[in-house]
C-alpha cells in the first residue's frame, strides 16, 4: 500500500452498486490500477470531474499492489474537451486507450507509454488528423505486444530507399528486388508501406508535417489491420466502431479534408 499522488489518465469507468464506481486509471507512477470511488454518483461529489472519460489529473489516494485501490481526491484536473464533445475524435481516443489497456498488464510501471498516450490524446484534442495519430500509435505500440518488425531497411540487403513490401517470413520489409523471395508477402500498396515505415520512427512533434490522401489512408489501414490480425489478434469493439464511421460521415455529410501526399516523391527516389 502506498499513500500519495500521481498523474493519471482515465481509461474507463463502470458503475458499482447504486452510488459507487470502479474507475480504471493509467497512472504515471504505478501503471494501470482499478480504483473504487465511493459515492461517485453523489450530487456535487468533488471528485466527479476528475473521473470523467478523457480526463488527465493528479490523483490522490491509496495505491495498492493487490486488489482495488482507493481515490481520496484529485487536483490539476485537465479534461480533453474536444475529445469529450466530438463523437468521431472520441472514437479514435477510445480505441487508443483500449489498446493501452490491452498492451500492458496492470501495475506495470511504464512512464514512456504514459507520456506517449498523453501526446496522442493532446494531438487528437487539438484537432490533428485522428487517423494518422492513431496509425502512429498502433505501429509504435507493436513492441509492447512483443512484435518488433524491421522497418528501417530491407531485411535481406539493408536497402533503405525505393519501394518496399512487408514479409512475415523475414519479419520486416523487403525491397522490390527481393519481393520474389516471399510469395506470401503482404502485396501491400508501396505507398502504405512507405508511411508505415515512417510512422514506426516518427515523433509526434513532426506529425503536422504529414498529409495523406484518402485512398492512401485506406491502404495504410488495411496494412495495419493485417499486421494486428497476424501478430496481435485482439478484436476491440472500439476498432469496429471506427471501421463503421466512414459511412456515418457520408450520412452526416461531414466535409472531407483536402489531403495530399507531400512525401510521395520519396517513393520514387
Amino acid at each position: 500500500m502506498t499513500l500519495g499522488e500521481t498523474k493519471g489518465i482515465i481509461l474507463f469507468t463502470k458503475d458499482y452498486k447504486e452510488k459507487d464506481k470502479l474507475v480504471k486509471i493509467f497512472t504515471e507512477s504505478f501503471g494501470k490500477l482499478m480504483f473504487f470511488v465511493k459515492g461517485a454518483h453523489r450530487k456535487n461529489n468533488p471528485i466527479a470531474p476528475a473521473i470523467l472519460p478523457f480526463t488527465e489529473a493528479v490523483y490522490i489516494g491509496d495505491f495498492r499492489e493487490e486488489g482495488l485501490s482507493f481515490l481520496n481526491g484529485s487536483k490539476e484536473v485537465a479534461p480533453f474537451r474536444k475529445i469529450q464533445e466530438d463523437i468521431f475524435i472520441n472514437a479514435y481516443a477510445t480505441y487508443i486507450l483500449n489498446l493501452v489497456d490491452a498492451a500492458i498488464e496492470d501495475r506495470v510501471y511504464d512512464p514512456n507509454l504514459y507520456h506517449f498516450t498523453v501526446q496522442a490524446l493532446t494531438l487528437l484534442n487539438d484537432g490533428k488528423d485522428a487517423e494518422i495519430i492513431t496509425n502512429i500509435f498502433e505501429i509504435q505500440l507493436l513492441h509492447r505486444f512483443g512484435i518488433t518488425p524491421e522497418w528501417s531497411h530491407c531485411a535481406v540487403c539493408q536497402e533503405t530507399r525505393g519501394k518496399f513490401d512487408y514479409s512475415s517470413k523475414y519479419s520486416g520489409v523487403l525491397c522490390e528486388r527481393h519481393w520474389l523471395l516471399d510469395e506470401h508477402r503482404y502485396h501491400a500498396d508501396p505507398r502504405a508501406v512507405h508511411f508505415v515505415r515512417l510512422f514506426s520512427a516518427i515523433s509526434y512533434d513532426k506529425v503536422q508535417d504529414i498529409n495523406v490522401k484518402a485512398e492512401t489512408k485506406t491502404a495504410i489501414r488495411q496494412m495495419i489491420d493485417e499486421l494486428y490480425d497476424e501478430y496481435v489478434g485482439i478484436h476491440l469493439k472500439s476498432k469496429k466502431f471506427i471501421d463503421q464511421m466512414k459511412s456515418w460521415e457520408d450520412t452526416l455529410r461531414i466535409p472531407k479534408r483536402k489531403d495530399n501526399d507531400k512525401l510521395d516523391e520519396q517513393l520514387n527516389d
